[in-house]
């Protein structure tokens, strides 16, 4: 008898669910459904949001106001819960939303509508609502949109912190922001992170502290990172991170003296590398030093000549450029050739290499 009784109930819930009439269902069997299953995600920093519904289709019927009638819960697709996902707290149209997997309901109206995030993310679509089980509200207002004959849900307008989700269905979108604290999460990650394989080498240290660097923010994590590091392995790379952190918190000796320890473990491409950098900073004085002595100590290198090249480029002398590109042009390995001839070609056309 129960099983009877709970055949006409998944039956009359299969009937509700369907946009169009007649379809093979079962209660027991995974049969094709005429409401196609659907997922889609985007990540934002590292939090990844992820939606999962199913697909009904428009079919030339009255959607809104019609089959979907206005100022009633929604399960804002078809078939069970639609769900949405978020892998670390978020914010929704400015409200705070932690993390975890919600029912997602919407309440449709003419001028405006309400998403409803629910704490119950596994019952039948909207059958069983319970507002008390709410974890969030928000209003939206909704736009008119292209047509789109199966219910779409989309991520749009994204931003380093921040998409928008909208819901399309027939003519109407229905867009709600999603935002995230992404350097809060990330500074959070990154100690979690570390204590795993990657905090067991220099590299991971001194890329997390090169992240804190280029987002200048957790600047005193990012020197303790980089100490890190190099308490590993004292490189060049982890100490010109040091140097660039220190000149960050405006500690400028200690910068210059761990630059300094940083230029002595260079490499001759590194330093080379690092006059290039230095040029681009219009730091020329700075550069030209470190390609005079790189060329001094390494001559047989090709690239400290093309080093001395720009050098001259940059002091207008393009006769010495030129003889300086093509010493490097004959060192130069064959898949560098081709642009290293280029460069010379240019110099002696008195053309402006360093743009």
């Amino acid at each position: 008898m129960l099983m009877r009784v709970m055949r006409i109930f998944l039956s009359c819930l299969a009937i509700a669910a369907a946009p169009l009439a007649s379809s093979a269902q079962s209660s027991v069997l995974d049969l094709p459904l005429q409401s196609q299953a659907a997922e889609v995600s985007q990540r934002i920093g590292v939090t990844d949001i992820i939606i999962r519904y199913h697909r009904p289709l428009a079919n030339d019927r009255k959607i809104w106001g019609g089959l979907i009638p206005y100022g009633a819960v929604w399960r804002a697709g078809a078939n069970i819960n639609t769900t949405i996902s978020f892998s670390d707290p978020v914010i929704i149209e400015g409200k705070p939303l932690d993390k975890g997997t919600y029912g997602l309901h919407m309440i449709p109206n003419e001028e405006e509508w309400t998403i409803v995030f629910s704490k119950n993310s596994t019952s039948w679509g909207s059958f069983t609502y319970d507002p008390a089980e709410d974890a969030l509200r928000v209003n939206v207002k909704p736009v008119p949109a292209p047509m789109h004959n199966a219910l779409t849900y989309e991520f749009d307008q994204l931003q380093p912190d921040s998409a928008v989700v909208e819901l399309e269905w027939d003519k109407v979108a229905v867009p709600f922001k999603v935002s995230v604290d992404v350097h809060d999460i990330m500074q959070a990650s990154l100690k979690r992170q570390l204590r795993n394989l990657s905090g067991y080498s220099w590299v991971g240290w001194d890329d997390a502290a090169n992240y804190l660097l280029a987002e200048k923010v957790g600047l005193a994590d990012a020197l303790t990172y980089a100490n890190k590091s190099i308490e590993y392995e004292d490189r060049y790379d982890n100490e010109m991170t040091k140097a660039k952190v220190l000149a960050s918190l405006n500690r400028k000796d200690e910068a210059a003296a761990a630059e300094k320890r940083a230029l002595a473990l260079a490499s001759p491409f590194e330093l080379h590398a690092y006059a290039r950098q230095l040029m681009a900073e219009k730091r020329n004085d700075e550069a030209f030093a470190i390609f005079r002595e790189n060329a001094s100590k390494h001559p047989d290198e090709w690239f400290v000549h093309a080093g001395l090249a720009r050098m001259y480029c940059a002091q207008g002398n393009f006769g010495a450029a030129a003889k300086e590109m093509k010493v490097a042009l004959a060192g130069a390995p064959d898949n560098q050739k081709l642009s290293v001839d280029g460069l010379v070609k240019r110099l002696e056309a008195r053309q402006d290499i360093n743009r």
